[in-house]
């Protein structure tokens, strides 16, 4: 199963990548050419990652459905992207969402806003990558020491660049559809299985006695409560969908903004039955085992309820399908972030610094991004490498670590982006202050730093507001 899917992926990537590249508009927005579903499924596949393929079945085991409010949240996130930001992005011909900020504050504010997203994309997609590496050396080494997580690594590294490097985003989109199809197909077997092994068994009603059924949480602290999703988590979805050029690089890659904005609003329809799958998954598990003594634990280190599922119950043929289903989730979010650091870092830093200085031709800044491709997939790596340490000390679930981190670069951004939409403050000087204020306010509300421990979603409004202030105390001179 392992071999054969590999297999797939090298055919795949040699038929999407046969198009010689002429231009970086073309290698990075597919000059705005892609069918507006094959956008939607690549966002899609985007949106979800090893993280949420093993961590959302962990959460509805441990407590309810109450995790898919995550996914309204975004529903009404990708409405104010796709009809406030997108039409901007379109007006300008944007290739990267932070040229807005060169319009309105300056070309040092896009710089600045590109060096966050940089910033924030190696922490946060390291940590997605170190997640999927973690379930790949589970199973194909029966251990997670750091030699074989750390070639696990190096193994989705190399798929995500057989896509990324030759083809751009045409590739990657396209190669985004194989992996949604393979990690939902992989869900929907285990799925199926689970029901059947459950036989004569009353499902819904052991759910129902236990609390686990429950979707609306209408508490004032829950981890997904209304207000959560109303607030904190509303904000993180826009950064993600409308602010974060990993995700947003596909929607600018459609041919009119129209198209871009169904994209947008399709693909979080559909993501809301695909999480749900795997939701009712965990919720499953949480039948299977209920009786049972059951340590989620490997090798000392705790395991979600999903891996201790495939390596303890699984049939082979069915955990083989599932490895490739975990890779395939790890793979549809590497391979597009390492187009959307490389597109930030040679549209927004390098191209306008080498032509002051010389003319050069489109030729060279292709070069350029694919160089700029390789050296992204060598610092993700590393970082995700760093990772499996970093985790051990945070002491962070899954989905807390994957999330937690984006928050760091996503509340600057945030605050910089309401004050250039929606007032007349702020300037260029005030982008970096507005950017570290973000950042660094997240960073003192982390447990570690002074043991100040508040929500992740009051973590996002905050740091948000602080950014927003700060922008606030400078008239704008452009």
């Amino acid at each position: 199963m392992f071999i054969g899917y590999f297999l797939v992926l090298g055919l795949s990537s040699y038929l999407f990548s046969r198009k010689k590249i002429t231009s970086t508009r073309e290698y990075f927005v597919g000059s705005n050419a892609m069918p507006m579903f094959a956008v939607a499924i690549s966002v899609l596949a985007t949106s979800q990652s090893a993280a949420t393929f093993l961590g959302a079945p962990e959460f509805s085991y441990k407590h309810d459905f109450t995790f898919i409010g995550f996914y309204f949240s975004g529903l009404l996130a990708v409405v104010f992207v796709a009809y406030v930001l997108i039409p901007k992005f379109y007006a300008m011909k944007a290739v990267t969402v932070y040229e807005l900020l060169e319009i309105r504050y300056g070309a040092s504010a896009k710089k600045q806003a590109g060096i966050m997203f940089l910033l924030g994309r190696v922490l946060a997609s390291g940590a997605r990558l170190y997640i999927g590496s973690l379930a790949i050396s589970m199973i194909l080494f029966g251990d997670i020491i750091f030699a074989h997580v750390a070639i696990s690594i190096i193994i989705l590294v190399l798929g995500a660049l057989a896509y990324t490097y030759f083809g751009g985003v045409k590739s990657v989109i396209l190669s985004d559809i194989i992996q949604a199809l393979t990690y939902i197909g992989a869900g929907l077997a285990v799925l199926v299985f689970l029901y059947y092994s459950l036989e004569n068994i009353n499902i819904l009603q052991i759910l129902s006695e236990n609390n686990k059924l429950r979707v609306i949480d209408t508490s004032i602290d829950g981890k997904f409560s209304v207000i959560g999703l109303l607030s904190g988590w509303l904000l993180l979805n826009i950064a993600a969908f409308g602010l974060d050029q990993d995700m947003t690089q596909r929607v600018l890659s459609c041919k009119n903004e129209k198209e871009a904005a169904k994209s947008l609003i399709v693909s979080i329809l559909l993501t809301i039955p695909v999480v749900l799958i795997f939701m009712a998954i965990g919720s499953l598990l949480f039948v299977f085992y209920q009786n049972a003594q059951v340590s989620q634990s490997f090798d000392g280190e705790n395991i979600t309820i999903f891996m201790y599922y495939i390596l303890n119950e699984m049939p082979e043929g069915l955990r083989g399908l599932v490895t490739v289903g975990a890779i395939a989730a790890a793979l549809s979010s590497t391979n597009s972030v390492l187009g959307a650091m490389a597109s930030v870092a040679i549209e927004d830093i390098y191209k306008p610094w080498k032509l002051q200085s010389a003319e050069v031709g489109e030729e060279h800044f292709v070069s350029a991004s694919k160089k700029a491709v390789l050296f992204f997939a060598l610092v993700l790596s590393l970082m995700a490498m760093l990772s499996y340490f970093w985790q051990r000390y945070s002491e962070l679930s899954l989905i807390g670590f994957a999330l937690g981190v984006m928050a760091f670069a996503y509340t600057g951004l945030l605050g910089v982006y309401f004050s250039a939409i929606f007032t007349t403050r702020g300037s260029t000087s005030t982008v970096p202050f507005a950017l570290a204020g973000g950042f660094f306010s997240v960073l003192a509300l982390q447990p570690y730093a002074f043991g100040i421990s508040i929500g992740f979603s009051w973590q996002i409004v905050i740091g948000t507001l602080i950014s927003f202030l700060i922008m606030q105390l400078h008239k704008n001179q452009l």
